[in-house]
């Protein structure tokens, strides 16, 4: 039954969070981080609120969540990628592995973060296989959606 073969592969995986002061700073980590193929999936939740220390001041904001699933020999490359573009001076980068999953999801995260050759088009969906993630209908685009 797909979703109950947890696999062990401890650590195989990773989620990785970091937080913004805005929704869309959110949104656009997520996307360009699942763009570039760093991240399988970025998700955003929030808001949220925060208490912190910040140059010796007491700090209370707003802030979103960002969520990645990666595999985490593309740790190093995500949390560069975060650095890089994020608007805080010391941005939270955290990453926590996974303990079990199921194989059909790990093996997606894995699939989606190789890199692509661009000259070579993508093989077709099987879509005899239940245990591949498809997007559900909800999440295309609508015909008054589609310019053309």
């Amino acid at each position: 039954m797909a979703g109950n073969d947890a696999g062990r592969e401890s650590g195989a995986c990773l989620q990785v969070q970091t937080t913004t002061d805005s929704r869309a700073e959110a949104m656009e980590l997520a996307r360009a981080a699942v763009e570039a193929r760093l991240a399988a999936c970025g998700q955003v939740a929030g808001p949220v609120a925060s208490t912190y220390w910040w140059n010796d001041e007491l700090e209370r904001a707003e802030e979103w969540f960002v969520f990645f699933k990666l595999p985490a020999d593309r740790y190093e490359d995500l949390a560069a990628f975060i650095a890089e573009r994020h608007s805080y001076d010391e941005p939270e980068i955290l990453a926590t592995p996974f303990v079990a999953g199921s194989s059909s999801f790990l093996a997606w995260i894995a699939d989606e973060t190789r890199p692509r050759d661009p000259d070579v088009p993508p093989e077709p969906e099987d879509l005899s296989d239940p245990d591949v993630p498809r997007p559900r209908a909800a999440d295309l685009p609508s015909p008054s959606d589609r310019s053309g």
